[in-house]
C-alpha cells in the first residue's frame, strides 16, 4: 500500500491525497461505510458501489469471527469473495468491542477473555490471535489490537491502559511481519494511538506509533462521549506527531460536522455507524441540518428530504412518503434514509476533496457547519 499526498489547504492542515491498495485506489479524505458483519445494514452492495461510490467499507473483527465464523470466510477465499465486495476492506481489531463489552469480558497481559454476546461461549482474544483472524479475513487495512478506554477515565488508568496498548501493538507487529497474506493480495497494519483525553498521554503514544513506520496510523478512543472539543483538541495534538506520508484514521467519528472539522486538523480517514443508525431511527442528515423524519410536521411536506443536496439517486422520495414509511413500519423507510445518510457523508467527502484542491476548503467548511449542525 502507498499513499501519494497530493493537495492541501492553504488556510488549515486539510491535505487531499491517494492511498493506492491491491483492490483499488482510495481518495482521501475518505469516509469509510460500516459494514459489522461485512454488509452495510440496509443497503445493497450495489447501492454502495454504484450509487454512492463507496471507496472502502469496515467489517469488525470480533463480529465476524463469532459470526459467520473464521472458518466459513476462509473457505469461501477470503470476505471479499464471500461478501462479493470487491473494493478496499478495513477490519476493526475488536478493541472498541472490547471496551464495550465491559460486563461480560476480562483484560490481562495476555489478551482479552469475553463471553459471546450471541450465546454465551467463552473466547480469548489475544494480539496475535487477532492478527491471525484478520489475515483469514484478508482485509486491506488490519488494525492493531488495543484497550480503547471509557469516557470519563482516570488518568492513572488510562495511562496503564496506553502502555498495555502499546505492549499489544508490538506483539501484533512481530505476528504481523511472521505471517503472509492468505488471498494473494497485499495486506498492511494500522497502530492505534490512544491516551484518553491527556494531552501529555496522547503525545506519548502518538510518538510510540509514529516510530513503528508502519503504513498508516489511527487515533482511537475519540467516540466515546468526550465533548467535541475535547476531540478535536487530542485530534489536532495526534495529527501534528503522526508522520504526513502517511494516512491519519480517526476511528469511530462522528457528525457530518466533526468530519469537516477534523479534516481541517490533518484526518484523512474516517468511519461511524451514525448514518446508517441514525438513518434506521429516522434521523436525516442535510445541508439544511438534521431533522427527525417521524415527527408530525412532514406527514404533508412533500419536498425532497434535502432541497440543497443531490439526493443519493435522485429527488423522488418526499418527506411526506418517506415519513409515511416508517409510520407504517415499512422497510423501505429505513433503506431510504441509510442511504440518503450515507450519500450526504460521501457527497461531503467529495466536495471536501475538490475545495481542497481549488483552495477554499476552509471557506466552505466554516459556511456549511452551522448549518449541517442546526435541528430542523
Amino acid at each position: 500500500m502507498r499513499f501519494e499526498p497530493l493537495d492541501k489547504d492553504p488556510s488549515s492542515k486539510a491535505r487531499r491525497g491517494m492511498l493506492h491498495t491491491d483492490h483499488g485506489p482510495i481518495p482521501t479524505p475518505v469516509f469509510m461505510p460500516v459494514g459489522t458483519l461485512g454488509a452495510v445494514k440496509a443497503v445493497h452492495p450495489r447501492e454502495l458501489k454504484d450509487d454512492l461510490d463507496a471507496h472502502v467499507m469496515l467489517g469488525n473483527t470480533y463480529h465476524l469471527y463469532l459470526r459467520p465464523g473464521i472458518d466459513v470466510i476462509a473457505h469461501a477465499g477470503g470476505l471479499h469473495r464471500f461478501n462479493g465486495w470487491d473494493r478496499p476492506i478495513l477490519t476493526d481489531s475488536g478493541g472498541f468491542q472490547v471496551h464495550s463489552l465491559s460486563d461480560i469480558r476480562k483484560i490481562t497481559e495476555e489478551g482479552v477473555r469475553f463471553s459471546s454476546h450471541i450465546d454465551g461461549s467463552r473466547h480469548l482474544f489475544t494480539p496475535e490471535g487477532v492478527m491471525d483472524i484478520q489475515r483469514t479475513i484478508g482485509a486491506d487495512i488490519m488494525m492493531a489490537f488495543d484497550e480503547c478506554t471509557p469516557w470519563p477515565c482516570e488518568k492513572d488508568y488510562a495511562e496503564k491502559s496506553m502502555h498495555l496498548t502499546h505492549r499489544w501493538l508490538d506483539r501484533c507487529i512481530d505476528r504481523f511481519l511472521a505471517t503472509s497474506p492468505r488471498y494473494g493480495h497485499k495486506q498492511v497494519l494500522f497502530p492505534i494511538v490512544q491516551g484518553s483525553t491527556y494531552p501529555e498521554l496522547r503525545r506519548q503514544s502518538a510518538e510510540v506509533v509514529a516510530a513503528k513506520d508502519m503504513a498508516g496510523n489511527a487515533i482511537g478512543g475519540l467516540s466515546v462521549g468526550e465533548p467535541e472539543d475535547e476531540m478535536y483538541a487530542m485530534a489536532e495534538l495526534v495529527c501534528d506527531i503522526l508522520p504526513a506520508d502517511k494516512p491519519r484514521y480517526l476511528m469511530g467519528v462522528g457528525t457530518p460536522w466533526n468530519l469537516l472539522e477534523n479534516i481541517a486538523l490533518g484526518v484523512d480517514m474516517f468511519d461511524c455507524v451514525m448514518p446508517t443508525r441514525n438513518g434506521r431511527n429516522g434521523m436525516l442528515f442535510t445541508r439544511q441540518g438534521v431533522l427527525q423524519i417521524k415527527n408530525q410536521r412532514w406527514a404533508d411536506d412533500h419536498g425532497p428530504l434535502d432541497p440543497d443536496g443531490k439526493a443519493w439517486v435522485d429527488t423522488a422520495y418526499s418527506k411526506a412518503f418517506v415519513r409515511h414509511l416508517f409510520a407504517s413500519n415499512e422497510m423501505l423507510g429505513q433503506q431510504i434514509a441509510s442511504l440518503h445518510n450515507l450519500g450526504l457523508y460521501l457527497a461531503l467527502m467529495r466536495e471536501a476533496r475538490d475545495r481542497i484542491t481549488d483552495g477554499t476548503f476552509t471557506t466552505w467548511k466554516n459556511t456549511l457547519v452551522p448549518r449541517l449542525k442546526q435541528r430542523i
